[in-house]
């Protein structure tokens, strides 16, 4: 849009350039949807969780609301009737004399919406729920009672809700008004049910943002000469706007005055800091040592935003000034000083990117840090470059998310925001090279522990995509500058998905399992099992442990003892309380070999080969016990002609899948690193035979001790079946517990075991059975030897 406006007869015209956003999607609407949803759900649970507390409070409602009934007959008629038809119909009339047609359609979809959601939800209710969830939903009438979700009350909120604020429409306010009045007479006369007029009400509010967020609402935001009063009241006179750049979170156009004076104008909307203010909120939450941070109003974060770029300014940071800020609809502005011509980083060419240039940058974040101030969200698109006669000059700005006093953690973070960029456009080397020459070297060494994603800024993780591995050369190259640098990760974050999953997966199991499963008939099961067979599960079980230790003593580069060795995988039955499956024996391993002085690089290196062995030989196992079984043997592999056409069709698609170049470059994708990773480890220990023949047998006693401590858990039940049959059931049950991140697998195995059990014709309950005593002898029992086994070695400094 290119357009003179004008706001009054006196002010000149300006001209505007810019392109207006009639309709938007606003997050606050799906984040209220969600939160609707979320609240019914929690009604329905409270109801059942709390069904003394419901039924007491409908008991004393219906001990006078007879008498009220009777008294207030008229008030109720006449309610009913204006919250029913007249309210609708006076905002619909609003909206019609507005001229908003699209506005009326979304009402209408939405009252209609939140009618069919209402009616769906009590069928469901009716057909699924049970009796205490009706009954909490429901009123006496005549002495029975009747489920009461009013689908006129979940209409009208829909209606309410997707014609907009009530501060915008009076006809909205005014229903919104008798909408609670009317809930509440009715509710004291016991018309319908709390907890029934709640899952309405919060059902017409689902239909109503659901509508909004969907098909979009008129923009609020400040455009033309709303825009141009807003800086008038910011106290400059403009006479050109052009709009000159766009981010997630502002609009940004470039003014020129009457003085004449060219500045910068930022316009924050308010439906655009939902979603940001969240993310920041998030953040606080998650990471450790960040303050909590509330969720404040536009204006708030506008006046926060200029306390802190005044701070930076005083401190002697070169940011833009902020000159005025003024408000306009849904919108803010803050006018600033305009940057010369500076331009983000990532506008800045290879060649520009000079010793000089990367030493002003370090220096601008050093004068922010010496006076306590935090920037928090470094990225190429908030360093800003100019030249100046020759000299680089450089801004910082994106103060929205820093600290005015800051915490030590805060500024480590900035620290290595900063390098992790830097280092994605000219290497890890040279990054760290330019700190160095700016920053103390326990500035510097203060970031080992803070390279990780996590840490860094949305941007910049996705700018380091193109360069894998970096934060491994960044640790690298910071333990050759600094030989004595800590570069083991520091736990930063409160928790993360997989912590979630941790927590739910679990309880989901546990449920699933005590709900499909007959307990009586599981512990008459474990009383008549044979303790034998059980002595042998447990011992085939802590010889696993010594297998696992022969395989890492063979490949490991430096001398492990046996001893050590088996140790440090008993120390990994402790662990698997908090870590995945095999997750908890990796990390020691590679804690292990780091503490004798084997470099981070070698000892991963080691660790990928050990598991690359352990899945190489289980599959040859697979094989092997599957020819020497043949077909006396029931088995899962038994030889068959059908079986053998099976493994012929699989084996066929598998190859026709990889004559897609998008699969195998996925292949390779996967699988190239771990080669790259193993391969010169590899190359080295293929010239140790002995060493070979004892990873091998190591990995056999670590395989089969499973295997078989599984086929003496179904003995001790009376169960015998076929070994391969007992093997595959078990290494799937195995692989499952290691790709959901559960702890130990917990849950996970379990289920998977007892279903494979099931499925070869085992009983539910003897296999349940089978299952929890061999999870309790090889899992749960060896815990506390793992925990004796963890103080010993830390004793003695192996851990």
């Amino acid at each position: 849009m290119n357009e003179p406006t004008q706001d009054d007869t006196r002010a000149p015209v300006v001209q505007i350039v810019d392109a207006p956003t009639t309709r938007v999607r606003n997050p606050s609407d799906l984040v209220g949807l969600v939160l609707s949803a979320l609240g019914v759900v929690a009604v329905l649970v409270a109801v059942v969780s709390a069904q003394g507390t419901t039924a007491g409070v409908a008991q004393d409602v219906r001990g006078f609301s007879w008498l009220l009934g009777r008294v207030l007959v008229f008030p109720v008629a006449v309610l009913e009737g204006l919250v029913t038809l007249i309210a609708p119909v006076a905002v619909l009339t609003e909206l019609a004399v507005r001229r908003h047609g699209r506005q009326l359609l979304q009402v209408g979809a939405a009252g209609l919406t939140a009618l069919a959601l209402c009616v769906a939800t009590t069928a469901a209710l009716t057909t699924f729920g049970s009796a205490e969830l009706v009954r909490g939903l429901s009123v006496s009438h005549d002495g029975s009672w009747a489920l009461s979700v009013p689908a006129s009350v979940a209409a009208l909120a829909g209606v309410l809700t997707a014609a907009g604020p009530r501060t915008r429409r009076r006809t909205v306010r005014w229903s919104w008004t008798l909408l609670w009045v009317s809930l509440g007479v009715v509710l004291v006369t016991g018309q319908v049910s709390l907890s029934g007029a709640a899952v309405a009400l919060l059902l017409g509010r689902v239909a109503g943002l659901g509508v909004r967020f969907v098909s979009g609402v008129r923009s609020e935001r400040a455009y033309g000469a709303e825009l141009v009063a807003a800086i008038r009241r910011a106290g400059f006179d403009p006479v050109r706007l052009v709009r000159v750049d766009d981010s997630d979170e502002h609009r940004m156009y470039e003014l020129t005055t009457t003085a004449p004076e060219r500045l910068r104008v930022v316009v924050l909307d308010g439906d655009r800091q939902v979603v940001g203010a969240l993310s920041r909120l998030w953040l606080s939450v998650r990471l450790r040592g960040i303050e909590g941070r509330s969720l404040v109003s536009l204006r708030q974060g506008v006046e926060r935003t200029a306390l802190l770029a005044y701070a930076a300014r005083t401190a002697g940071v070169r940011t833009p000034q902020p000159l005025g800020i003024a408000e306009a609809q849904d919108s803010m502005l803050v006018i600033e000083a305009l940057t010369g011509a500076a331009v983000p980083l990532r506008l800045v060419d290879d060649a520009g990117l000079t010793d000089e240039l990367l030493h002003a940058i370090w220096g601008q974040l050093r004068s922010a840090h010496d006076a306590g101030i935090a920037h928090r969200a470094l990225t190429s698109e908030t360093i800003l470059v100019e030249d100046e006669a020759g000299v680089p000059v450089v801004w910082l700005v994106g103060w929205d998310s820093g600290d005015v006093a800051s915490t030590e953690l805060a500024r480590r973070m900035d620290v290595t925001q900063l390098v992790a960029l830097l280092a994605v456009r000219v290497g890890a080397a040279r990054a760290l090279e330019s700190a160095a020459a700016v920053l103390t070297r326990q500035d510097i060494g203060a970031i080992g522990p803070l390279l990780q994603s996590v840490v860094l800024p949305q941007r910049t993780r996705e700018e380091m995509r193109a360069h894998p591995g970096l934060l491994g050369e960044l640790r690298s190259a910071l333990v050759e500058r600094l030989p004595g640098a800590d570069v083991e990760p520091e736990q930063v974050t409160r928790f993360g998905v997989r912590t979630i999953l941790t927590l739910v997966l679990p309880v989901v199991a546990v449920v699933v399992i005590l709900t499909s499963i007959n307990l009586d008939e599981i512990g008459r099961a474990l009383t008549s099992s044979d303790w034998r067979w059980s002595a042998v599960a447990f011992g085939l079980g802590l010889a696993t442990y010594v297998g696992a230790g022969l395989t890492f003593a063979a490949f490991a580069p430096v001398r492990v003892s046996l001893r050590s060795a088996t140790l440090v995988h008993a120390v990994g039955a402790f662990v698997s309380l908090a870590a995945p499956a095999g997750v908890g024996s990796a990390a020691l391993n590679l804690r292990l070999l780091t503490r004798r002085g084997v470099t981070a690089s070698l000892a991963v290196a080691t660790v990928a080969l050990v598991q690359v062995s352990q899945f190489v030989v289980t599959i040859l196992l697979l094989l092997a016990l599957s020819l020497v079984s043949g077909s006396n043997d029931t088995t899962l592999f038994a030889p068959r002609p059908g079986a053998l056409v099976a493994v012929g069709v699989v084996t066929v698609v598998l190859a026709a899948t990889l004559l897609f170049p998008g699969v195998r470059r996925w292949v390779v994708r996967t699988s190239m690193p771990t080669v790259r990773q193993t391969w010169p480890r590899l190359v080295e220990v293929l010239g140790h035979p002995g060493r070979v023949a004892l990873a091998i047998l190591g990995n056999v006693m670590l395989t089969m001790g499973y295997v078989l401590a599984f086929d003496a858990s179904l003995a001790a039940f009376g169960q015998h079946r076929g070994i391969v049959e007992v093997a595959v059931i078990y290494l799937v049950g195995n692989a499952a517990g290691a790709a959901i991140p559960t702890p130990g697998g917990i849950g996970t195995i379990e289920v998977t075991l007892i279903g494979g059990l099931t499925a070869a014709g085992v009983n539910p309950g003897v296999a349940a059975s089978a299952v929890v005593l061999f999870r309790l002898l090889t899992f749960w029992l060896p815990i506390p030897l793992g925990w004796l086994a963890l103080r010993h070695m830390r004793g003695t400094g192996e851990l």
